[in-house]
């Protein structure tokens, strides 16, 4: 039989996103045979007691506070997880994890050293992705338009030449986590404050009036484009994770050759990070007609409210085969292809 580990949990905002795919990755995979130990990047293997408590498939409305975090911080396992026999003897790690520790490349390389095969981007791919000021120089070269943007700290000029609003957003934090809308430039210092709670560089972007739409990438396709249609200014946490809370259109209502485009611009942005196995690529509609790319996710979300399963789900992927496939990838680059066969021919 297969085994395939779900890494999970983790100390990071995104945390309890990260349990919440997590529960529908480990039923899935359960579901079509294979064996599906579950570890936490902090408590280590998960107990049936501790499943049952922590692989819930609902997320709260705001994230776990700063003090929960700097106190599973403190317990990460790190390195010491590939000691793990649910690690080391996998024929596959599953990484359900969000933010810099498990999605910015760190934990991508020491699964590497250590020869263990693991669902996703490479450290390179992963690092570029999560550092958005570099992704984004990246869209530019490989030529994807993508909103205008400056680090902080910038001179006034630069900051009023983008015009305003501005999105204000860490820029190594997913989930919008962290990420407010300065309507002038008197609300810009408490907005950076506000980022620089979740990380110490500050992304200052235009922002693009328009619908919100979003691509998954499988393999080398580009899976169906959807709209996010949000309750609130911007798709926030709340918006995310909160059934209600947003409208998500899967496809998209758009003519023929804007789903086109934005499909073809998910494919070289996700080419031009150097990413692997699936991403999301998300962007805004210009009111020009055109698509602005504005960030990359090398392990976009899998819950029950997720995008990725959504457009994966439109383009005739259900949400196991979806996760088969991911397996699959990752087996084959390890030269295990022959251990997906069983399950390949039910």
């Amino acid at each position: 039989m297969t085994r395939v580990t779900v890494l999970t949990g983790g100390s990071t905002p995104e945390r309890d996103v990260a349990f919440a795919g997590a529960a529908q990755v480990v039923s899935a995979l359960r579901e079509r045979g294979y064996e599906v130990p579950v570890v936490d990047t902090v408590e280590g293997p998960l107990s049936p007691e501790a499943e049952r408590r922590l692989l819930v498939p609902s997320v709260g409305r705001t994230p776990p506070t700063r003090e929960a975090l700097r106190a599973l911080a403190e317990r990460e396992l790190g390195p010491r997880l590939v000691q793990l026999p649910q690690i080391a003897e996998a024929d596959v790690v599953f990484l359900v994890l969000h933010g810099r520790p498990g999605e910015g490349g760190t934990l991508q390389a020491v699964l590497e050293a250590a020869g263990v095969a693991y669902t996703g981007s490479g450290p390179l791919g992963s690092a570029l992705a999560m550092d958005k000021d570099v992704a984004k120089r990246l869209f530019e070269w490989a030529g994807v338009p993508t909103a205008a943007w400056r680090m902080w700290p910038a001179a006034r000029a630069e900051v009023e030449g983008l015009g305003w609003p501005l999105v204000v957003k860490p820029s190594n934090v997913g989930s919008t986590i962290g990420l407010t809308v300065a309507h002038a430039y008197t609300e810009l210092e408490p907005a950076v404050e506000q980022a620089l709670q979740y990380d110490d560089e500050v992304l200052l972007e235009q922002f693009v009036p328009g619908r919100e739409l979003t691509c998954g990438v499988l393999g080398e396709r580009a899976l169906a484009v959807g709209e996010i249609i949000p309750r609130h200014e911007l798709f926030d946490y709340e918006c995310k994770y909160t059934p209600g809370m947003s409208r998500e259109i899967f496809p998209a209502e758009l003519p023929e050759e804007v789903t086109r485009a934005v499909q073809a611009q998910a494919l070289a942005a996700h080419r031009a990070l150097k990413l692997r196995d699936f991403s999301r690529v998300d962007f805004k509609l210009a009111a020009d007609g055109a698509p602005r790319c504005l960030e990359a996710n090398t392990l976009p979300g899998l819950t029950r409210t997720s995008l990725l399963p959504q457009s994966a789900a439109a383009a005739g992927v259900a949400f196991g085969e979806l996760c088969e496939t991911i397996c699959r990838h990752a087996l084959r680059r390890a030269g295990r292809g022959n251990k997906v066969e069983v399950s390949e021919s039910r």
